[in-house]
């Protein structure tokens, strides 16, 4: 199939933007591949000691195997990661089943957004990317490994290895997911308890059991937030091995795919005829289609953050107009909680990225001529793994959905667009996500009600204070003022206005997630407030105009462009749970529109 007209004018927009940037990039990986196997430059001292403690290090000091270093995301308070805690063992055996040897190179932090959620140390969520990245770096900067496996799921984990993989990029990278969960607790359910225990329906025992039921087994959260969608991208941009991002924990397919990973990342290192390093295949082309795929199942806000300052770390420029571009192209083709009922087990079932993939590369909707750790171009991702006799083969995906109540072909979609929109206007520039958004919320006017904090916005709740249509303003939440937490605790007080029959939308600086659900969100607004912004500028009962139709964010007050703004406390954000270790992020951090970052 032709390559559609808008996929190809976009992708030519981000290579002419990205031209220099990209070339210096290639040029620097390139010296640096040159070099050859880096453990050739060590001296025998310093080969001893990188071997000293592995059962096979003669093999490494007196023969050519590939040694493929480990970067780890393990810690057993993530059920996502938890599962990780086996793979080490089990890479190292099929390492040398491959004729190679493998070491964890180094560990990096994860944190887990559902435990911080509105409390402080979701202060530090977002800058935890970039300390994984220069986690990363310390782990590979002993130049001892052909190829590098990066095992991590969570939100702000898989971008951060991503940034170190592009930083990384004469390495070959394979990326390693360990699977959701088994489905607990239907996450409707969950969601009705939460706002039942936000009127006062229910005590916080009631509460408590169904918070349990959801999340109850090693494994990724069965919603399709940014944990899932993370999983998603890394397979639409051929980082995973096919059909691997769903399966569950702790199965036979899992440790076998486990294990095909690793004979694939010995493969393709310099020292055989199949050299793929990561800075190839994190091309112009490769990000187009991971945005490709967001927009398709309706994915996590949060990778419109993370995903520029992926592609910055690959000498690569994307911008906030390329997303909403693809999203006016791209179908939906997925309904998936927050967006439907079903959870990321029902839509593998029904078929998952392997039929997404194969329907979208038919209708022209995706790169197929890239570069992925599977070898040859994107097609090979439109298949299944199945185990036989304890081997993987893949095979061609179905051709029709399973349950077209959650999973579509691309051309009878469940919306024509991707669903994510471009705001801009005198309150600055933004994204709000309408795929669970009732038609007749995408435009939202009304008086504005201005918070410096998510905790206000609650406590007004409960004071009844809300009793017209309202745009609920919270600033001061920006990557400067306080490292952007996700104002996700928000979402069952908002939904619970908008049940009772209030029009009700949300405008921040800060961000919402890919579980942000049916409220009208306008996030990542920038300029943030506490530079300065025009959110600073923002007084309760001015009139905000939110339309995502037309793509505008307005206040509509008189005189609004020529008031002093509002000026930011730090205090509250400047100490505790390790803020203050944080105080210099928060002084060199980037704008949300080119990712949030610190470190590229």
């Amino acid at each position: 199939m032709t390559l559609h007209a808008t996929i190809d004018r976009v992708t030519d927009r981000i290579r002419e933007r990205s031209i220099h940037s990209r070339s210096a990039y290639l040029a620097k990986i390139a010296r640096a591949a040159e070099e050859g196997p880096r453990r050739a430059h060590l001296s025998c001292g310093n080969q001893a000691h990188a071997y000293a403690a592995m059962p096979d290090k003669q093999d490494l000091a007196t023969t050519r195997k590939p040694n493929i270093g480990i970067v780890t995301a393990y810690n057993d308070m993530l059920s996502a990661h938890q599962p990780y805690e086996r793979y080490p063992d089990l890479i190292r055996r099929a390492a040398h089943a491959a004729g190679a040897t493998a070491q964890v190179a180094g560990g990096v932090p994860a944190m887990c957004d559902g435990v911080t959620q509105g409390r402080p140390g979701m202060e530090l969520s977002l800058f935890s990317r970039d300390v994984i990245a220069l986690a990363s770096g310390v782990a590979l900067s002993h130049d001892t490994f052909d190829a590098a496996l990066y095992l991590g799921v969570c939100d702000k984990i898989v971008p951060g290895l991503i940034i170190a993989a592009g930083t990384f990029g004469h390495i070959p990278a394979v990326f390693v997911p360990a699977g959701p969960m088994p489905s607990g607790l239907p996450n409707d359910e969950k969601s009705k308890v939460r706002q039942q225990f936000a009127t006062g329906e229910i005590d916080r025992e009631a509460l408590m059991a169904a918070e349990m039921a959801s999340y109850h087994a090693p494994g990724t959260c069965t919603f399709y937030g940014t944990a899932n969608t993370n999983q998603m991208l890394m397979e639409f941009m051929g980082l995973h091995l096919p059909g691997s991002s769903f399966v569950n924990p702790n199965t036979p397919l899992r440790e076998a795919l486990t294990s095909a990973a690793v004979t694939r990342a010995a493969a393709i290192t310099r020292l055989g005829n199949d050299y793929l390093p990561a800075g190839e295949v994190l091309d112009e082309r490769a990000f187009v289609n991971g945005i490709v795929g967001l927009m398709a199942t309706g994915g996590s806000t949060n990778l419109v953050l993370h995903l520029p300052a992926m592609a910055r770390a690959a000498g690569v420029i994307l911008d906030l107009e390329d997303f909403h571009d693809l999203s006016e192209t791209v179908p939906l083709m997925a309904r998936v909680y927050p967006n439907g009922l079903a959870d990321v087990n029902h839509f593998h079932a029904a078929g998952g990225l392997g039929f997404m993939i194969g329907q979208l590369l038919e209708a022209g909707l995706l790169h197929e001529d890239v570069r992925t750790i599977a070898g040859g171009g994107l097609g090979a991702y439109a298949s299944e793994p199945k185990l036989k006799d304890g081997r993987i083969e893949w095979a061609e995906d179905a051709r029709e959905t399973l349950n077209d109540k959650i999973l579509r072909p691309a051309g009878h979609p469940f919306a024509a667009t991707g669903g994510l929109k471009q705001l801009s206007g005198n309150l600055g520039r933004g994204v709000i996500k309408v795929s669970a958004v009732a038609p007749e919320r995408h435009v939202i006017e009304g008086r504005a009600r201005v918070f410096a904090d998510q905790e206000e916005v609650k406590a007004a709740f409960k004071r009844g204070e809300f009793t017209e249509d309202v745009v609920v303003v919270v600033r001061f939440q920006g990557p400067r003022a306080n490292g952007m937490p996700e104002l996700h605790s928000l979402t069952p007080t908002l939904a619970v206005l908008q049940d009772r029959g209030l029009r009700v939308a949300l405008v921040t600086d800060g961000r919402m997630s890919g579980a942000s659900g049916k409220v009208p969100a306008a996030i990542h607004i920038s300029p943030e407030a506490a530079d300065g912004g025009p959110l600073a500028r923002l007084r309760d009962g001015d009139v905000v105009r939110l339309d995502a139709v037309q793509g505008t964010l307005t206040c509509l007050a008189e005189g609004f462009e020529e008031r002093a703004p509002a000026k930011h406390d730090p205090a509250h954000s400047a100490e505790g749970l390790g803020r203050e270790l944080f105080a210099a992020f928060r002084r060199h951090v980037g704008p949300a529109t080119e990712g949030a970052a610190v470190v590229v």
